[in-house]
């Protein structure tokens, strides 16, 4: 696990890497290729492909074993991603939870969508088994298939999010935590960001399943990202807070919400 300046979080933990979303505005995916390869693929035996024909998905990788890239200077390096930006299983990292006693706020799967369609069950089964096996964690989840959360484990220390940034994703989104939510009582949260647009929050029989709203903005210099305004921020928290619902605004939009700028959580 790393030590992350995602501000809603203490550590982010990657055992799966890789997404095929395509987001424009996506951050994760100019890290993996700017870090991708290792120094000798003769050593990629230790990686297992199996194509998904049926789904028409790309291929699927597991690492069984810690790998190495050679940087500029000519040395020897740890390679967080020697397949790029491909859906990959890290399986030495599945214990990396248990490693650390004290209590985090752990963002799993960061560089990565953990509930893509061309996720298999099985590296989502593995996940959640080394959740459990650290129960003293605070696991945080993102994706933009809540469909998915349905068949996943609850617990307390489990929070489960989705991503929004149009009106579009969050109706589309919310009719995936209909499924998860009939299910079982969860604790279930919005990520809006990057907001691309003025956002119309849901109703309040929406707003009674959603515990926490995060909010932020894009960052980097990709041409035509979207500046928010001020008012797309202190709508939604203004929403949220006849609603009880904690925002954590994060510092990205710092600049728009002044003396508003809130950082709230959930737990307390």
């Amino acid at each position: 696990m790393n030590n992350t300046k995602i501000d809603w979080c203490d550590r982010t933990w990657n055992p799966v890497t890789g997404c095929l979303h395509r987001c424009p505005y996506c951050y994760a995916r100019k890290i993996a290729q700017r870090f991708s390869g290792a120094y000798d693929y003769t050593m990629m035996h230790n990686r297992q492909y199996t194509l998904e024909d049926v789904t028409g998905w790309m291929v699927h990788g597991e690492i069984f074993t810690p790998m190495q890239r050679m940087n500029a200077a000519g040395g020897l390096r740890y390679a967080p991603y020697p397949c790029g930006f491909l859906p990959t299983l890290h399986r030495y990292r599945l214990d990396e939870p248990q490693r650390v006693r004290k209590q985090k706020n752990i963002f799993v799967c960061s560089m990565a969508d953990l509930f893509g369609a061309w996720v298999p069950e099985e590296w989502i089964s593995d996940v959640f088994a080394a959740c459990a096996a650290a129960p003293q964690h605070r696991y945080l989840f993102l994706t933009k298939n809540p469909e998915r959360y349905a068949d996943v484990p609850d617990a307390d220390n489990y929070w489960f999010g989705t991503t929004v940034t149009n009106n579009y994703d969050l109706y589309s989104h919310m009719r995936g935590y209909d499924l998860y939510y009939t299910a079982r009582k969860a604790n279930l949260f919005l990520s809006i960001e990057p907001i691309m647009e003025k956002i119309k929050m849901p109703n309040r029989d929406y707003s009674d399943k959603i515990k926490w709203v995060i909010v932020g903005a894009e960052t980097g210099n990709r041409k035509g990202a979207v500046e928010p305004k001020r008012e797309w921020i202190m709508d939604i928290w203004e929403a949220c807070k006849e609603a009880g619902i904690p925002v954590f605004m994060k510092k990205s939009v710092r600049h728009l919400a002044g003396r508003d700028f809130v950082q709230e959580y959930p737990w307390g």
